[in-house]
């Protein structure tokens, strides 16, 4: 894979991590006020949303480069 390619995935995929961990970090937010801590990773909303970005980035990427 050239590193064009690459950018390419990046940039088309961007935006669906993004999406993702604007998501996660709201829904994550509401449920620790609601005192439910468990499942997040170190006890972190942020940390947590945005693993869930990176691998819905990283499985789009993946479906792109190989048109699922």
């Amino acid at each position: 894979m050239s590193l064009a390619l690459f950018k390419f995935l990046v940039v088309k995929s961007a935006g669906v991590g993004l999406g993702i961990f604007l998501g996660a970090l709201l829904g994550l937010s509401v449920r620790k006020s609601r005192g439910n801590k468990e499942g997040l990773l170190a006890g972190s909303v942020i940390a947590t949303s945005f693993v869930f970005g990176l691998a819905a980035m990283a499985v789009f990427m993946l479906i792109t480069y190989f048109r699922f």
